[in-house]
């Protein structure tokens, strides 16, 4: 088959199959598996695919039809100019989680070399990302995947500059928290699992494909964010910053129960829909 037609192919049974952007996702296959941008594949169309190429691409494009994420069908996939490696057992970055960076990069302005931990770090998206903005900040990414850690340690080493490091352990375990010191952080964030747990079985096929490790947040969504202010914020200093993502209808909640804690200033931020994304707030 030529390239074009191999296209053209994908492009029709993704969209059979019920994929959003059948298109654009038609587009990234070529692209992965035979080397071809959409100006490659109007300049070189017509020209046939070498078997291997075609063959890596029909496969890729059944799994993508079975509804596995393209990111992992990719291997990575791009995060604020970041090219982060992920696959199955790993959250994927998702847009809406620049909104907690552009958040944390806004809040720590003028404090000097902010350290701080990225709690449920998954790829490293919010610390790396941080870390863009913010050059000379330090994280720990605390990640309880064992799944995810080899992603998370790839992107470390390719991103990380040595100011990022990981951590194994569980974000809901006093245990974790008590292997740092009290007051010893600038900043406290996460996108932690914040999904009810009766609501994972009507997400997109897609997502349901993502570990359930990085979505369930307990019967009402909230597990994490209790643990957060119940075990972690002590670690935070006087002034010092916390920031999480939150779903679209948690705002309100998340926000009393950072003010139950102590924290204040506290500020939803939303996302380029209007939808709520980011409550953050200040320690004492």
């Amino acid at each position: 088959m030529t390239h074009r037609e191999l296209y053209l192919l994908a492009r029709q049974r993704l969209g059979q199959a019920g994929v959003d952007s059948p298109g654009v996702d038609a587009a990234l296959l070529a692209e992965k598996f035979l080397g071809l941008d959409r100006r490659g594949l109007a300049l070189h169309g017509e020209e046939e695919a070498d078997s291997p190429q075609e063959e890596a691409f029909l496969t890729a494009l059944r799994d993508r039809e079975a509804r596995r994420p393209l990111q992992y069908i990719l291997g990575s996939w791009e995060f604020l100019g970041m090219d982060l490696s992920l696959g199955e057992g790993v959250l994927v970055p998702r847009e809406d989680t620049i909104v907690l960076v552009e958040t944390l990069a806004s809040r720590l302005k003028g404090t000097p070399a902010p350290c701080g931990l990225d709690l449920c770090a998954g790829t490293g998206a919010v610390a790396l990302g941080l870390l863009t903005m913010v050059p000379d900040c330090s994280a720990r990414c605390v990640e309880v995947s064992q799944k995810a850690l080899p992603y998370l340690e790839e992107n470390l080493g390719r991103y990380g500059q040595g100011r990022v490091t990981a951590f194994a352990g569980d974000v809901l375990s006093r245990e974790t928290a008590a292997a740092f010191a009290p007051g010893s952080l600038d900043f406290l964030c996460s996108n932690p699992p914040y999904i009810a747990t009766g609501e994972l079985s009507s997400l997109q096929p897609e997502v349901q494909r993502e570990p359930a490790l990085a979505l369930d947040g307990g019967p009402d969504g909230l597990v994490f964010y209790r643990a957060i202010t119940q075990l972690w914020l002590p670690l935070v200093r006087s002034g010092g910053l916390v920031a999480v993502e939150i779903g679209e209808t948690q705002g309100s909640q998340v926000a009393e129960l950072f003010v139950r804690a102590g924290l204040r200033d506290v500020t939803v931020t939303k996302d380029w829909a209007g939808l709520d994304r980011v409550v953050s707030g200040l320690v004492g």
